[in-house]
């Protein structure tokens, strides 16, 4: 069954982040109006180190930023708000899992997203937890 899947690349995984953006609720898509989705292989060295990471495969996705909660009106301006996928880490996710891609990386992406709501890890999994 492998043998004839083909892994998508960073653009097409990209296409299918924001494919997967345009499909959540528009009330819940217009309080991320200017955070920008990125794909990469795998997060940077100064971004293992900062999250702790013990292996390049541990990091699924990151938010950077600041979040709704902590923004006012009167901040400096600074960096756009933006959401990174990581492509290899999600695939490896993927091959050991049951789910498919398109549900992983919506999951990833909504994750991150709650990030930028400004909400932690333990609210997520609450929220999931209570969701059934």
């Amino acid at each position: 069954m492998w043998t004839t899947a083909k892994a998508p690349s960073l653009a097409e995984m990209e296409a299918m982040a924001h494919d997967v953006f345009e499909r959540l609720p528009q009330r819940f898509r217009s309080l991320c109006e200017g955070v920008i989705i990125r794909v990469d292989d795998f997060p940077t060295d100064e971004v293992m180190d900062e999250m702790g990471c013990e292996s390049e495969f541990d990091l699924l996705g990151l938010f950077q930023g600041i979040g709704l909660p902590h923004q006012s009106q009167g901040d400096i301006p600074h960096l756009p708000n933006m959401i990174w996928l990581y492509r290899r880490p999600i695939l490896d996710y993927w091959a050991e899992h049951e789910e498919t891609l398109g549900h992983i990386v919506r999951h990833v992406l909504v994750h991150e997203i709650g990030h930028h709501f400004g909400l932690s890890d333990a609210d997520m999994e609450a929220i999931e937890a209570a969701a059934g």
